[in-house]
């Protein structure tokens, strides 16, 4: 049987009796409600908006709290719609992958409608239409932390983001330029109110969103180019507002042992595919049980009762403080210390990687010993219990087939944040020292290793996508292992670029360490087994 609307309609009893939560909601009714009166369009249409964001308007239309739907509009791959929503009727099924073996099987309802942000189309049309709406509550979107990005490392607009500034909103081709234009639509059809909620994994998501909102606003008003007022408009937090969020919840990519049990239930076409962006998208997204999303409580218009689904709403600060203890110390570096050491040393599991009894203690020393002192507890969750669910329960998590080569993608673009915080944090602190910041320097110069894309092994390998490779890896692609190198040289340039490191890291004090380290890793094949080992027998 195929997953589409008359499935679920006519094989209700047998899905359920085979473990499967169905749409406990009328979905024609909440299809016409969001037609006529849309309060949540949302930009993303990856796995993580389908496994937790879409699963919480569900949850409430469940409770019959609400009655629309969401609307999701996809602007960087269309490719997944016609991959993974539009042939089962915006359905999708979710694998919950729970620590202790269980598998938690949803059918995910609430996407009513699929959107592509080509100009010109019925699609466009559909999404300036809502956005026209004064019923819209919110638009929230995850577009990936490059997706704020409207300029290059020199400080230079973008081509398509110059054009668009240049063209005004009626012509915009980038994404960032077409929710810009979608903002002026809803202004020109009477300014109503608006969340605009980044749900991105990446500090001060909100704060992006708007100062790249903004910089549309302001080119296309200095030009003439759009309705006066439109940037005081957006600038006016009363009518258009950017919330802080913090989200976290793993989804690793579609995983085939789900395919199969899927298909055993009897489901068709579950089949992942790899779109021509290298986005792996199915019918279904598995993911991870533990999931929290905080969000600054700041809604002009209102906004969707997702609060009795989870959805913690608080104040900026304290946004700020949850965003901080997860990116910056007890989730995020975590990762990045599994996913550079996992490529390097031939691992394909995160989970796998906590059974190393050297890596496991990596993570701690920097989780619990480099993070933690300089953690402000936020009160809504508790730092060493986050920590400890981490490292005790998501991270070793068997059944959650998490690879360090999909955690590795943009490391570049990561770093600063996921490190820079706490380094910064131990310089102005008048108690610590940043020279005991081992671990960190360990793992930045581990990372300065994964650049030479060569393995512990001595063979090479293929690192993940990265906007900086190919400025970087140039750079590395002559160092040999075992061979005579001018470390200083060759690391200079990348650890004092604080565009990259958060800090200039000799500033800072741990660019020397960085440096030895990396004489290490580069000793032969092994090496970097062996300065493991090392660091942690010696912490």
């Amino acid at each position: 049987m195929k997953l589409c609307n008359n499935t679920i309609l006519e094989n209700r009893a047998a899905l359920t009796e085979k473990g499967y939560d169905l749409p406990a909601f009328d979905r024609a009714a909440v299809t016409a409600n969001t037609a006529a009166r849309p309060e949540w369009v949302h930009f993303g249409a990856g796995n993580i908006f389908r496994a937790f964001i879409a699963n919480l308007n569900q949850r409430v239309l469940n409770a019959g709290l609400m009655d629309t739907g969401i609307t999701v509009a996809e602007g960087f791959d269309a490719e997944i719609l016609d991959a993974a929503y539009r042939p089962f009727d915006n359905l999708s099924v979710l694998a919950t992958l729970c620590a202790d073996g269980r598998i938690e099987k949803t059918i995910i309802g609430s996407v009513v409608n699929s959107l592509g942000m080509n100009r010109g189309t019925d699609d466009w049309a559909q999404l300036e239409a809502a956005f026209r709406s004064p019923s819209l509550k919110m638009a929230s979107l995850t577009i990936t932390e490059k997706g704020y990005n409207i300029m290059d490392g020199h400080g230079d607009y973008f081509p398509a983001v110059l054009s668009d500034m240049e063209n005004g909103p009626d012509k915009t081709e980038s994404y960032i330029g077409k929710i810009a234009a979608l903002c002026h639509a809803r202004f020109a059809a009477g300014g109503a109110p608006i969340a605009m909620v980044s749900m991105d994994n990446c500090s001060h998501n909100g704060s992006r969103l708007e100062t790249a909102v903004l910089a549309f606003a302001d080119a296309w008003e200095q030009r003439g180019l759009c309705l006066a007022g439109f940037a005081a408009y957006v600038r006016d937090k009363s009518r258009v507002s950017f919330p802080w969020s913090m989200i976290d919840k793993i989804t690793p990519r579609p995983d085939d042992s789900v395919r199969e049990m899927l298909e055993n239930d009897g489901l068709e076409d579950m089949g992942v595919r790899v779109t021509g962006r290298r986005s792996f998208v199915a019918p279904f997204v598995n993911a991870e049980e533990a999931q929290y999303l905080v969000i600054e409580d700041a809604f002009p218009n209102g906004r969707p009762p997702i609060d009795q689904a989870g959805v913690i709403f608080t104040a900026r600060s304290v946004v700020d403080m949850v965003e901080t203890m997860k990116v910056c110390t007890c989730l995020n570096p975590l990762h990045t210390c599994l996913a550079v050491l996992g490529c390097l040393l031939g691992f394909t599991r995160i989970s796998a990687e906590m059974q190393d009894p050297d890596l496991k203690k990596l993570v701690e020393i920097v989780g619990y010993r480099e993070g933690l002192p300089v953690v402000v507890d936020p009160g809504v969750i508790s730092p060493r219990a986050f920590i400890d669910e981490v490292i005790g329960k998501r991270f070793p998590n068997p059944f959650l087939q998490d690879t360090p080569q999909r955690i590795a993608t943009d490391t570049s673009q990561k770093i600063a944040i996921r490190f820079g915080n706490t380094i910064k944090n131990y310089v102005e602190s008048d108690t610590l020292d940043v020279k005991n910041l081992k671990g960190i320097a360990f793992v930045i110069a581990a990372w300065c290793r994964y650049l030479m894309a060569v393995g512990d092994d001595g063979q090479p390998f293929q690192p993940s996508d990265d906007p900086l490779m190919p400025m970087l890896a140039p750079r590395f692609q002559d160092v040999q292992l075992g061979a005579p190198c001018d470390v200083h040289a060759l690391l200079q340039p990348v650890l004092s670029d604080a565009r990259i490191m958060g800090v200039d890291l000799y500033e800072a004090g741990l660019g020397e360490l960085a440096e030895a380290n990396f004489r290490e890793l580069i000793a032969g094949p092994g090496a970097i087994r062996a300065a493991l080992h090392r660091l942690v027998e010696n912490a």
